[in-house]
């Protein structure tokens, strides 16, 4: 069970991984480079003393004395960086896709595997995406910790709530699992501080919205991969048993 569970993971990841990387390349890489530049030159402003304050999505901006954060270089380093990255993430959510399809009592094929993949992008993409939409270099945004709380927050509450609606359907299910759903937007995603940035907001609305569908792609890959590898996988003695 637990081999043909990584095998199947295996192979959906590196499916998703490929096409979800070429999207990225595509569609998102060249915004994230655009970004950058207004980051840089916002970055020398501030080093010049000008009263910017600076805040990005996935890290915190150093002080003009601090280190720089190492970063894969342009071109080809960038390039394969990013395919691993994704790589790597594939794999990770098809196991976590695999063992919930398992632990839910479901077979997994390719259309359980599309259900489960859609509340997966449902919890882990679109509902943090509401209030915390896709950022780049640059955004202004809430300090890293409390975002990551409230990430973390709104996924299990939404895969608990849409668990408790599809699986369990009780009145008392559906009932707690709408709460759940709608609990983390009613406390609210935590605010960035108010500052100024140049960088464009057609430019961010546009990242976040290749950035959803993006996932929304992988998701439904990971789903589908997983289902049909699941299957591909079965142990030919199981089969020839259950006809004996």
């Amino acid at each position: 069970m637990i081999i043909r569970l990584l095998s199947a993971a295996l192979a959906a990841g590196f499916l998703a991984a490929v096409v979800v990387t070429g999207l990225e390349l595509t569609l998102t890489s060249p915004l994230i480079v655009a970004a950058e530049r207004y980051e840089t030159h916002e970055t020398h402003q501030a080093q010049r003393g000008l009263p910017i304050v600076l805040a990005h999505a996935g890290h915190d901006h150093a002080t003009p004395d601090a280190a720089p954060e190492w970063q894969p270089g342009e071109g080809l380093p960038r390039m394969a960086f990013t395919a691993l990255a994704t790589l790597v993430g594939a794999v990770g959510y098809a196991l976590l896709l695999g063992a919930a399809i398992l632990a839910c009592g479901r077979e997994p094929t390719r259309q359980v595997g599309l259900a489960f993949a859609i509340a997966g992008f449902a919890s882990v993409a679109l509902a943090p995406g509401l209030g915390l939409p896709p950022e780049l270099p640059g955004s202004e945004a809430a300090p890293l910790v409390t975002r990551q709380a409230w990430w973390v927050m709104t996924a299990a509450a939404t895969g608990m709530g849409l668990y408790l609606i599809a699986i369990r359907r009780s009145l008392i299910a559906i009932l707690g699992g709408l709460v759940l759903l709608i609990a983390p937007h009613v406390a609210g995603a935590p605010q960035a501080p108010e500052a100024t940035s140049e960088l464009p907001a057609a430019l961010a609305a546009q990242f976040a919205a290749r950035s959803l569908a993006i996932s929304f792609v992988f998701w439904v890959l990971i789903g589908l991969g997983f289902g049909w590898a699941w299957q591909a996988f079965a142990r030919g003695p199981a089969r020839g048993t259950a006809h004996a």
